[in-house]
């Protein structure tokens, strides 16, 4: 194709020579949209000019060949030789994940032919503006891989002039129109000089919201060429007839399936005529809304959510997600005769997750027989034995052998093997869960029926937290370990001293394997990975008195009930209490077992990415987060895959990016690769803060007289302090004894705050999440799913918090109480 072209010759097949805004224009054109003529300055001209520069001087003052000079004054000439706009359509540009709104220039009544040629000039010189080299460098787009096409048009001397959504921008309702429009032209809008009409529609063009606009600046195309600014009146009523509120969105509608995505279009009318100036794929758009959730949606919504802290990775959606503790359930429930619970859950677009929709169950043919199933299981297997079940032990051989195997000396065919093996041995704990679960589960529904009978119901939540399991081991030997360093000051120590140090090894050895932040992603580092968890909540620990052990009040309380006077009575109760507990644990236990694979997991998923960054295909190990499991094992052999990824200290940690060779660009296959984790990079980035679901779908909103916050009841009294707001485990230290902890989610890794705490409020969880469980164990108030607690309350401001009637209220600094 010749380096200037007609604007319709293009097609979004086209972008490596149009550009993104330039290739989209002539999609429109070539389908029948009302797009002005025009043509195309193509990246091959940028290319004849550039020479190897990257500078915005060099750019705007470099001498155009004449024989590309030539072809841009005969398209101009073929255009009328009238007022044209000038926008940079650079090939990174106007694609899902990266709208480069803003970052190169777009020149507006151009007129004349040298006015055009230094306008083209000044595009190119706009792709390596500080702004633009910046945004570039934030997605990771390699600026060697940048072009840049210019797109001229006939300019629109528009009456009204504006933007559009193809969906609500906020609320991410797909069936919104949103549209801001103001007098003159729609630079005015774009840039942000105004406060525009503003309307909110339905399908058909109806009006559903507006807002009336100030119209502070108009900004109008001169004779001469070039634009000028004027004050803008007021007091006219708006700025767009009706009809053209129609016609907006009847294209909106059109465009955006046509291009099988939401659209942010700019607009411009003139002459009773709507034409279309640019459209490029909608960024940042919050999921569509989910609508009103039914009570077990809404239920199993409090529980996943708090699982989901952070977004998860495509890695995370094709390993530890299906085959962590997700799809354990998922088969435990399935196992009874319901399927979808914890199943198809997350929704991903562009290959990157971007929305949470809480599932809905459904039932099997063989739920009838569940009764009948769950009975002859618990009979035959006792959650108190578990562990000496074989299968039991032999995976704890499976996991040992398979964690002493050295990542970094094996053939690449044998180390890609290695994720598949890790997941591979979690199915054993999958099994013992489904075979041990109903006998924990009618030993718990016993206990809960006996207290309801003899009137002690609000025991038993503490009845069955008394049980030893591996987590309260993992917290007392951070109590001792807190104990020694408040003795030796050996947090403080520089070096650490040597015996504390090893206790410290020793420790992370037994629970390293614990994750950070959530227990159903492979993403976030562990214990062992991240010592710096386990130090700040030593750091919060030691900074208080020792916490004792919580006594068995409530079991006494309920042995003393006057009906179990008899021995024989207070001895089956006893009994069945401890059943209670063994049921408990087992739950604990077996997640505590269930996730030792997660460690060679990740150490096999970042040696793999160690050597794709050595490869050139990434630019840091992990980044191999944003592949899927299936779309690294496509690739069968590795050049040079037998010698050890560099990068990869001791501890697991990913190294620093470092140059990428040229092996990848000489590789159709890893050059593949090497374009979708971009790709999927900038979509990410782009969702950043974007939530995965407005956390209102299931946590509405309750008003409770003067609270400023309110949630869901999780027992424990009332307490007055400072809030302390911890956003993740890197923030444990922070914590104060006494404070009132506030955190978006929790998990076994913030069980020990919870002796420091005064109370506790989550964003997210129910009554019968982690955090509620282990608050009731402590004694302290907790009041969960509030949805906004962290961005609502601030450190320092004191706050009482009442966990029987879930809501936090402001308090004077002078009545800071412990629970009561």
């Amino acid at each position: 194709m010749k380096p200037v072209a007609p604007l319709k010759a293009f097609g979004r097949e086209d972008l490596s020579l149009a550009g993104g805004k330039g290739a989209n224009l002539g999609e429109l054109i070539g389908n029948g949209f009302p797009v002005p003529d025009g043509f195309v300055v193509t990246t091959a001209a940028y290319g004849l000019v550039a020479d190897g520069h990257d500078t915005r001087t060099y750019f705007e003052h470099v001498d155009i060949p004449s024989d590309l000079r030539e072809a841009i004054a005969e398209a101009y000439a073929e255009l009328g030789g009238g007022p044209v706009a000038v926008r940079s359509s650079a090939t990174a540009e106007d694609l899902p994940g990266a709208a480069f709104a803003g970052q190169q220039d777009t020149y507006l009544n151009i007129v004349g032919e040298e006015a055009l040629v230094d306008a083209v000039r000044r595009c190119w010189g706009s792709l390596w503006t500080e702004r633009a080299v910046a945004y570039r460098d934030k997605l990771a787009i390699d600026p060697a891989e940048v072009r840049i096409a210019v797109v001229v048009q006939n300019m629109v001397q528009s009456e009204a002039a504006g933007v559009l959504f193809t969906a609500n921008p906020v609320t991410g309702d797909r069936a919104q129109i949103v549209v801001d429009a103001s007098t003159g032209l729609g630079e005015a809008v774009v840039s942000g000089l105004v406060t525009p009409d503003h309307y909110v529609l339905d399908a058909s063009g109806r009006v559903t919201a507006f807002t009336p606009g100030r119209r502070e600046v108009v900004i109008r195309g001169t004779a001469g060429g070039g634009v000028v600014h004027e004050t803008g009146n007021r007091t006219k009523g708006e700025a767009l007839p009706r009809e053209a509120l129609g016609e907006l969105a009847r294209l909106a509608g059109e465009v955006a399936a046509h291009f099988g995505r939401p659209q942010d279009i700019e607009w411009a009318y003139a002459g009773g005529r709507v034409s279309l100036v640019q459209a490029r794929p909608m960024t940042a758009l919050p999921p569509p809304p989910v609508g009103r959730l039914n009570p077990f949606q809404r239920k199993l919504g409090t529980i996943l959510l708090e699982y989901l802290p952070v977004r998860p990775y495509p890695i995370d959606m094709t390993t530890w997600l299906p085959y962590g503790p997700a799809g354990m359930m998922a088969q435990v429930t399935a196992a009874f005769g319901i399927r979808g619970v914890f199943e198809g859950f997350l929704h991903e677009q562009d290959g990157v997750v971007y929305r949470f929709v809480p599932p809905s169950p459904r039932f099997t043919a063989g739920l009838p027989a569940t009764p009948f199933r769950l009975v002859r299981r618990a009979r035959r297997h006792d959650p108190a034995r578990w562990t000496e079940d074989r299968r039991f032990q032999a995976f704890l051989a499976a996991n040992l052998e398979l964690a002493a195997r050295d990542l970094t000396s094996m053939p690449w065919p044998e180390l890609i093997r290695v994720p598949r093996q890790a997941l591979d041995l979690v199915q054993p704990v999958t099994d013992l869960r489904i075979d041990y679960l109903p006998a924990s589960g009618l030993a718990l529904l016993r206990l809960l029926l006996v207290v309801k009978a003899l009137r002690r119901g609000a025991l038993f939540g503490e009845l069955i937290t008394g049980a030893r399991t591996r987590t309260s081991d993992a917290n007392q030997a951070l109590e001792d370990l807190a104990e020694e360093a408040r003795a030796t000051g050996a947090l403080d120590a520089d070096p650490m001293p040597a015996g504390f140090a090893a206790k410290l090894r020793d420790f992370l050895a037994e629970y390293g394997h614990r994750e950070t932040a959530s227990p159903i992603l492979v993403t976030p580092p562990t214990w062992g990975e991240a010592p710096e968890t386990v130090l700040g909540m030593l750091r919060a620990l030691a900074g208080g008195s020792p916490s004792p052990a919580p006594a068995d009040r409530a079991r006494d309380r309920l042995l003393r009930h006057p009906l179990l006077r008899g021995a024989r009575r207070r001895a089956a109760i006893a009994r069945w209490v401890e059943a209670a507990r063994a049921g408990v644990a087992f739950r604990e236990d077996s997640h505590f077992y269930f996730t030792l694979p997660l460690p060679v997991l990740r150490r096999s998923l970042l040696e793999i990415g160690a050597r794709l960054r050595d490869a050139g295909v990434l630019q840091r190990p992990e980044d191999v987060f944003h592949l899927r499991l299936e779309e690294l094992e496509s690739v069968k052999d590795l050049p040079a895959s037998d010698l050890p990824a560099s990068g990869l200290p001791a501890s697991g940690l990913p190294a620093s990016g470092l140059p990428a060779p040229s092996l990848a660009a000489s590789d159709p296959r890893l050059d593949g690769l090497r374009v979708v984790v971009q790709q999927r990079a900038a979509k990410r980035e782009e969702l950043s803060g974007v939530r995965l679901i407005d956390p209102r779908a299931i946590f509405p909103a309750r008003h409770v007289g003067d609270a400023i916050v309110t949630g869901t009841p999780a027992g424990g009294g009332t307490a007055t302090g400072p809030v302390k707001v911890i956003r993740d485990p890197a923030e444990f230290g922070r914590l104060a004894s006494g404070d009132v902890l506030v955190c978006p989610y929790t998990n076994p890794s913030w069980t020990p705050l919870f002796q420091r705490a005064a109370a506790v409020v989550v964003d997210t969880g129910g009554s019968a999440s982690h955090a509620a469980i282990v608050a009731r164990e402590y004694g302290i108030p907790a009041v969960m799913g509030t949805a906004g607690g962290t961005s609502t309350l601030t450190d320092g401001q004191v706050v009482t918090v009442d966990g029987d009637a879930g809501t936090v209220t402001a308090a004077s600094a002078g009545t800071v109480t412990a629970a009561s």
